[in-house]
């Protein structure tokens, strides 16, 4: 009789168990939603940490190789060196698997091996990198020592950032041009292209929301791309409660949202105003949810998700400006200010169920995992990458 009953109990107690991290699963229009809660799957006893390993750069170094300028992406080769994109100095930097400086690749200019904005790129199996250069519209591919080896040209494609996927090709974001491209009541672009090597077009998908004004519509549909180890491609939105994941031929497979502590309704509209001489730009007023995405050896999705909306005193921007000597970018805010409970780390299965959340200390732009590595980068204030190793099953 004890026995049953004690059993009884147990059965209980998971029953209690799975429901405090039930999620609401639901089918619109044929796809997979996951409406996740707070706390997610793992409860207080999260299966997986991360441990920081060191840090590379630093806004205050004396070593010229170290002191990065809007790092803006990072790689690591079969060696476990790492390549990290530093935009704005026109540079890939090449460090040990210690965080020793190896090599510099690249530097500003238009010709073959230098770049003017480079913003994102991509390593393959034998080692060339793919270089992603906005303002000069093309993607630079270097052999593994940095010399050049082909160029291919971007324009017309508008695209924002470039993963490699191991059928050969690339999964990029597109950069919408607004103000040509949209009109309204018309069908909308796609978000995602799926390029060859040569960069002809294999196929479009990803839906914008349509928030009926190009400021907004520029802003609320920002969003980043992301695949695993068997081509499955990502999106993150930074401005809207939206995960999602597609097939490598472009299936939408399911919709995610986070467990947030703020709204995600829209505060105010951009606005455009224009007159004779004139063309003034109003931003949009909408609350962040999230600033990037990766996914682990194990097809788990990471994002960089906001615990909580910046305060006035911890906002840091770049301000921008032209002139005859070429583009101006200056830092504004408290760059001295590191450290914040703004941000956390979400986990999420690979069927878009939320496992977990990591907190994290400081200041953070964008994630990367590569291996058992994972990296939070802080762009404006620290510039420097946090290098973290994923501890757990």
């Amino acid at each position: 009789m004890k026995i049953k009953i004690l059993g009884l109990l147990i059965m209980v107690l998971m029953m209690i168990s799975t429901l405090a991290y039930s999620q609401k699963i639901e089918t619109i229009d044929g796809v997979r939603v996951v409406h996740n809660e707070k706390g997610g799957k793992w409860g207080n006893k999260p299966e997986i940490s991360i441990k920081l390993l060191r840090t590379i750069g630093d806004i205050d170094t004396e070593d010229e190789n170290l002191a990065f300028n809007m790092p803006s992406d990072i790689m690591m080769d079969e060696a476990g060196n790492i390549y990290i994109l530093d935009s704005s100095n026109q540079r890939i930097q090449k460090i040990s698997p210690e965080g020793k400086y190896l090599a510099t690749i690249g530097r500003k200019g238009q010709g073959p091996g230098e770049f003017e904005n480079p913003t994102s790129f991509d390593i393959d199996p034998k080692g060339f990198l793919y270089v992603l250069d906005t303002s000069q519209n093309r993607i630079q591919v270097l052999k593994p020592d940095g010399g050049e080896f082909k160029t291919i040209q971007t324009t017309g494609l508008g695209i924002g950032r470039i993963r490699l996927l191991k059928s050969g090709l690339l999964a990029a974001t597109r950069a919408v041009n607004w103000e040509r491209e949209y009109v309204k009541g018309k069908s909308l672009p796609k978000l995602i292209r799926l390029l060859d090597l040569q960069l002809k077009i294999k196929n479009e998908f990803g839906e914008v929301f349509d928030f009926e004004e190009i400021m907004t519509n520029q802003f609320g549909n920002s969003a980043q791309v992301e695949v695993d180890k068997d081509d499955n491609i990502y999106l993150e939105f930074h401005y809207q409660n939206r995960i999602e994941k597609y097939s490598p031929d472009g299936k939408l497979l399911w919709r995610a949202e986070h467990p947030l502590n703020f709204s995600t309704e829209l505060i105010e509209k951009g606005k455009i105003e224009t007159t004779a001489n004139t063309r003034k730009y109003q931003s949009p007023k909408m609350n962040m949810c999230s600033t990037g995405i990766a996914t682990d050896e194990e097809n788990r999705v990471w994002i960089l998700t906001m615990n909580r909306q910046l305060k006035d005193e911890e906002k840091v921007y770049t301000s921008v400006s032209g002139g005859p000597s070429g583009i101006t970018r200056k830092i504004v805010g408290n760059t001295d200010l590191r450290t914040t409970d703004a941000y956390k780390l979400e986990v999420f299965d690979p069927s878009g169920i939320l496992l977990g959340e990591i907190p994290i200390g400081h200041f953070a732009d964008d994630i990367r995992i590569l291996g058992d590595n994972l990296f939070l980068v802080d762009r404006l204030r620290g510039v420097k990458y946090y290098q973290y190793k994923i501890v757990g099953d």
